[in-house]
């Protein structure tokens, strides 16, 4: 299919489903022309759209196409300022976008996109409104200030021929006229014998438009110096043009970039200027609207239709909004296959991916056709037989023919559309097709809802039955005479009126039926409520866990210090002085109120009431046996209290006792190596024991034999994990701290 074909095809099903004036609105936000379809991608697409959607931005200025652009620059051409001037736009706007420092998507994609300094060049004689900026040239400026001194010249001479006594008695008024772009004064018949000039033009009154000599011959010297300036202009232009040439990579990359960046600012700026919402369609069949409302319709009640199955049959009432959910139905398909903004509940929708979408709405049957509706309706369904995977929309399904045989042929059409993959949403009157319709786990029924008390459809739709027509009530509310439409229930039969009472039952019985579930979607969303709460409470308090938990580990962290601190004095005494202050940075452990189980036994001292005694006998656990005052009394142990209670108190301390065994230093002066290693063995194992994680070895200078020989087993030993040389302080090369 060609591209014009295409667009064609599309601006049709535009109009069929009665978006023109929306997607009309939505093109206004466009920076140029684009198609509808964004090409690539539809998931990275989106993404960069709701990235693009979460910040406030300016809109672009209006960019012209570059095609036109590109072909001169690739040919060698020379452009104009203007054209000139519609890539700066671009680059200049980008620049925008680039120094907000954005993060994320949009930032890392601003990052990609670099500017050329020959750009810069060229951008620089531009002022914001796309002027030339003269002060960049000394001759041109000269120029510009010549012509003004002209004009000045030539408004003082206007002015001084105005007020000329001379001239007085022949001008009509004192104002200057402009005739053909050319400035004149406006004097009566014998003028010439007092001012030199050219006649431009008469007057309704017969008065004659003149343009003095003087301000003809200023005018001439105005238009050389400008031809100069034009001179002056085509030379910055071819120059300007080599230099674009040369970057014309870099012209594709931003066009294309921009023609990218358009496609998406014009959906987020539209959807934000009428609060819609952006939904784009799913790899799946399935349509699920929540609270659609079609972009014609104004104070319109909004719709909710669960679409999963192969076929959705809407029945029910003449005038009751059949024919507008099946278009909501397509116009939401379409709108989710271009990412355009609608008005909808995008968190409860889903929309599918279909490759086409057909509306067979209109009656096909006119004059210049000679072709019957019913004909034309089996031509627009062998049309569709040739596509896939199509969303198919058909008003009216039985228009045209015999119901009891259209039953029967579009039951068998439906079932064939299905096979190749279609999903078909119909509105229909026959009860009959309905009915053949409704056993079929792939079929889907809704009718339109009629308020009996008010006896007008309420354009609401209820999922699951065979709506009524209602033609009897249709034709009297619009008029049709109570006699004539009584006769006409008697001749449709009491068989079929018992069968409209069962489907107003049925009808009934659902309306019932949804707003019990109404009531429970309530009681549900509550409860979702209250969860939601909870677990923002449980967030909340796992926050404070954990802060709680980083300042006890800074407490450990810092008391862990002073021990490190203390492991390196020199002096026993500082060492313990330093390990009591690490002791009292330690976090304390926070008494916990437990209750324990009160036991008792015999010979145990107790209190019963107000009467001391002592228990002799015990009944069980429950029942004990006391003598008080001499008597024994039985009663139960929950009425008794221990008189004499041991109360344990929990402590936390750290206690470190350094000894000669397990000593933070090991002095090794004047030992042969094999005793050496043999003495540092042990301390480093002591020091282990004792938990110490960094200690100081002394092993003196001297010949290097001995310092060799800690060196090598230092390496060898399976719990160091490293040592390196003590500062100068703590013996430099003569020691060796060692981290365990």
């Amino acid at each position: 299919m060609s591209i014009d074909n295409k667009q064609n095809k599309i601006t049709k099903l535009i109009t069929q489903l009665d978006l023109q004036q929306h997607i009309a609105e939505f093109e206004s936000f466009f920076s140029r022309k684009h198609s509808l379809y964004i090409e690539g991608d539809q998931e990275l697409h989106f993404r960069y759209i709701k990235a693009l959607d979460a910040l406030e931005f300016k809109a672009p200025p209006k960019i012209a196409d570059f095609t036109e652009i590109k072909l001169h620059l690739k040919k060698h051409g020379v452009l104009n300022f203007e054209q000139i001037f519609e890539v700066i736009k671009v680059v200049r706007y980008f620049r925008y976008f680039k120094n907000r420092d954005l993060e994320g998507l949009i930032g890392e994609w601003m990052a990609k996109i670099i500017t050329p300094e020959h750009f810069l060049e060229v951008e620089k004689y531009f002022t914001s409104e796309g002027k030339f900026e003269e002060n960049l040239d000394e001759t041109f400026f000269g120029l510009s200030q010549r012509i003004k001194e002209y004009k000045n010249e030539m408004s003082g001479s206007l002015k001084r021929m105005m007020n000329s006594s001379k001239l007085a008695g022949y001008l009509v008024d004192t104002q200057v006229h402009y005739i053909n772009n050319e400035e004149c004064l406006l004097v009566r018949g014998g003028f010439n014998h007092v001012l030199k000039g050219a006649v431009i033009g008469r007057s309704s009154g017969g008065f004659f438009y003149v343009a003095p000599d003087a301000i003809l011959k200023t005018k001439e010297k105005i238009r050389y110096i400008e031809q100069e300036r034009e001179a002056i202009f085509y030379n910055y232009a071819k120059e300007f043009s080599q230099k674009l040439a040369e970057l014309l990579p870099f012209i594709n990359f931003i066009d294309k970039e921009f023609t990218r960046f358009d496609n998406y600012q014009a959906r987020v700026l539209f959807a934000k200027s009428k609060n819609l919402q952006l939904l784009k369609s799913q790899k799946d069949s399935k349509i699920l609207l929540h609270e659609f409302i079609h972009p014609a319709l104004h104070n319109a009640k909004p719709i909710s239709v669960d679409f999963s199955k192969n076929i959705l049959m809407i029945t029910g009432v003449n005038a009751g909004g059949k024919t507008m959910l099946l278009k909501s139905i397509l116009a939401a398909a379409f709108m989710a296959k271009y990412i355009i903004p609608m008005r909808l509940n995008e968190n409860k929708s889903h929309i599918g991916n279909f490759k086409a979408i057909e509306a067979i709405i209109d009656d096909p049957q006119n004059v210049k056709n000679d072709i019957s509706t019913f004909a034309g309706r089996m031509q627009q369904f062998a049309h569709i037989f040739g596509y896939k995977s199509a969303l198919i929309g058909v008003d009216e399904i039985e228009l045209g023919t015999d119901s009891d045989e259209a039953a029967a042929l579009f039951k068998v059409i439906l079932d064939d559309l299905i096979k190749r993959g279609h999903k078909v949403v119909v509105t229909t009157h026959h009860k009959r097709l309905a009915a053949l319709m409704a056993d079929r786990d792939d079929v889907e029924l809704m009718a339109a809802v009629y308020d009996e008390g008010s006896r007008r459809p309420t354009y609401e739709f209820i999922q699951g039955i065979i709506g009524k027509s209602y033609a009897f009530e249709t034709a009297s509310r619009y008029g049709i005479a109570n006699s004539l439409v009584n006769e006409a229930k008697k001749v449709y039969g009491d068989n079929s009126e018992k069968l409209s009472l069962l489907i107003e039952r049925g009808s009934q019985l659902e309306r019932e039926l949804k707003q019990k579930h109404k009531a429970v979607d309530e009681k549900i969303e509550a409860l979702q409520k209250k969860e939601l709460a909870l677990k923002e409470q449980k967030e909340e308090l796992h926050r404070e866990l954990q802060k709680q938990k980083a300042k006890l580990k800074r407490e450990y962290d810092l008391a862990i210090n002073e021990a490190k601190k203390a492991a390196r004095g020199s002096d026993v005494k500082e060492i313990h002085r330093a390990m009591n202050a690490a002791n009292k940075k330690l976090p304390r452990e926070q008494k916990e109120n437990i209750q324990r189980e009160v036991t008792f036994k015999v010979g145990d001292e107790v209190k019963y009431h107000s009467q001391s005694g002592t228990i002799v006998a015990m009944k069980g656990k429950n029942e004990a046996i006391i003598e008080v005052n001499g008597m024994k009394v039985r009663v139960k142990t929950k009425h008794l209290k221990h008189t004499k209670i041991v109360k344990t108190k929990a402590t936390t301390n750290v206690n470190l006792n350094v000894t000669k065994k397990a000593g933070l230093k090991c002095d090794l002066h004047g030992m042969r190596a094999d005793e050496a290693t043999e003495v540092l063995d042990k301390f480093l194992n002591d020091a282990l024991i004792n938990g110490w994680d960094e200690v100081i070895v002394y092993h003196g200078i001297g010949t290097g034999k001995l310092s060799y020989a800690v060196k090598e087993f230092l390496k060898q030993h399976p719990r160091v994990k490293g040592f390196e040389d003590a500062p100068q302080y703590m013996g430099g090369f003569g020691a060796k701290i060692v981290h365990l």
